[in-house]
């Protein structure tokens, strides 16, 4: 890894995420194309050197003080405010979350556009990015860099175990491999993103077996501040590495800052709503209402209890989860900074999670200073179906946790369940996208292409969850390193 950041470079990708590492890793295998990677986290060049909390799948290093994430404020629903916490370090938020590694399902992938996402298309990459541990045959990858395992039998805490029982007790389906193509309800384990007891994030995987390619230069401590433009092609960036401010010419650039940065950056650079552009003094370059717009992130509703088993706390934060239809609900190991009152102590909570809200939020920009924060609006459970829905999830979570209570695993917390009680514990499962979603029209409110273009401009491409169409029904994080497999192509196969 260098501190020297290059005057001009084949390629710059913006954001060392979980899509951004994958990138640079592709695209800097050809010796003559030149590739810079910057990222306004701190980095590092080898597993040694890595913090420790970063390889710890049994550790979420986001609370207070860390600095390998970022802060923004968020409000779920009117006047209901929470914490977003997005992984700003190399790996990105891949870096720094529980190891869900489930990918989407076929059905996710219907209103992507068909002719290059299909889900027949996306499987090969799906293979090719991992290395799983429990499965194979044709659906499964065995030699990707990003190793994929999943816990059971003597693996297994108490409370994971028994929840996997009381759901197929309750006649839930068996689901032992949640990655396979016919995978649509049901409990089963958590394929995870660990290998040698270690988080492997894109940067471990991906990027930092690379590193000594003399075409690839990846700077930390570095905050892209505007892409520039010469009329409508994109041909560089302004950057701040190191408080110094720098200037980078490149033939491609590649935003992979995840949805908030990367539709922020945008906006800032002249490409959103000029209405909303105007309203904070950008001047307008392309006009694309899609900006910022589609916002969407699954709401979650955290049902707390108190374990009364201890097991292994070495685990990852989730062993098994259950899916039914559009609803997921996740047992918990970690402990959450809860506190059960007059008592002191922390609780875990049984995530319940809509995971095809219908509702939809936006991401606009307070003002054109990137210092300041952006303002985000969930518009959770807006409509009646989201609110109906979450109702009967919660009670299903309930049925659930009363078993679970029988079985002498959990204490309850709280005997309240109304919807009033429940709408205090709305929380958001940290799944941003749909800040810049793939389509195939602007005029839809489409932001990027099919290959990940941005329409209106050349020479600048999106890829990161902020391109999602739409929620998908498992969380996104296998989905992105997959996107990123597929957009190296996609871009090599336009540019170079």
């Amino acid at each position: 890894m260098t501190d020297l950041l290059p005057h001009e470079v084949d390629v710059a990708i913006v954001g060392a995420g979980s899509a951004g590492c994958v990138l640079a890793a592709k695209l800097s295998a050809a010796e003559g194309r030149s590739v810079a990677l910057l990222e306004s986290g701190p980095g590092y060049s080898s597993v040694a050197g890595c913090p420790p909390e970063l390889l710890d799948p049994g550790r979420l290093p986001v609370g207070p003080g860390a600095p390998f994430v970022r802060r923004y404020r968020g409000e779920l629903r009117p006047s209901q405010v929470t914490e977003i916490v997005r992984g700003r370090a190399l790996g990105g938020s891949g870096a720094v979350n529980g190891c869900y590694f489930i990918r989407g399902t076929s059905a996710d992938f219907e209103g992507w556009p068909q002719e290059l996402w299909s889900f027949s298309q996306v499987l090969p990459y799906f293979r090719a990015l991992e290395n799983d541990q429990d499965f194979g045959g044709e659906f499964h990858g065995s030699s990707g860099p990003i190793p994929v395992r999943r816990d059971s039998g003597y693996r297994l805490t108490p409370l994971s175990s028994e929840f996997y029982t009381a759901c197929l007790d309750a006649g839930f389906v068996d689901e032992p491999d949640k990655n396979a193509p016919a995978a649509t309800a049901g409990v089963g384990p958590v394929p995870s993103n660990i290998g040698d007891g270690r988080r492997i994030s894109t940067a471990i995987g991906y990027l930092l077996p690379v590193l000594h390619r003399p075409n690839l230069a990846v700077n930390s401590n570095t905050t892209v501040t505007r892409v520039l433009f010469d009329a409508d092609r994109a041909i560089g960036i302004d950057a701040v590495a190191n408080g110094i401010a720098r200037r980078i010419l490149a033939g491609r650039i590649v935003l992979c800052a995840g949805a908030i940065e990367t539709a922020a950056l945008l906006m800032r650079s002249g490409i959103g709503d000029p209405e909303q552009l105007r309203s904070v003094g950008v001047p307008v370059v392309t006009a694309l209402p899609g900006v910022g717009a589609g916002f969407f992130d699954h709401p979650e509703v955290g049902i707390p209890y108190r374990p009364t088993r201890v097991g292994a706390v070495d685990v990852p934060a989730l062993q098994v989860v259950l899916n039914t239809d559009d609803v997921e609900f996740r047992p918990y190991t970690a402990p959450f900074a809860e506190l059960v009152p007059g008592s002191g102590d922390v609780v875990q909570r049984l995530g319940v999670v809509l995971m095809r809200p219908r509702s939809r939020g936006s991401v606009r920009l307070q003002d054109s200073d990137p210092r300041t924060d952006v303002s985000v609006d969930y518009r959770y459970l807006e409509g009646e179906s989201d609110r109906a829905a979450m109702h009967d999830a919660v009670l299903t979570g309930r049925r659930l946790l009363d078993d679970l209570i029988r079985r002498g695993v959990v204490d309850a917390v709280s005997p309240d369940y109304s919807d009033a009680r429940f709408l205090e514990h709305l929380g958001t499962s940290q799944h941003l996208g749909g800040t810049c979603r793939m389509g195939r029209s602007a005029a839809d409110g489409a932001v990027v292409d099919a290959r990940c273009q941005v329409f209106g401009v050349t020479g600048l491409s999106v890829v990161d969850a902020s391109i999602i169409p739409s929620p998908l029904r498992r969380g996104p994080h296998a989905t992105i390193v997959m996107m990123a497999e597929r957009a190296a192509e996609l871009i090599v196969q336009e540019q170079f």
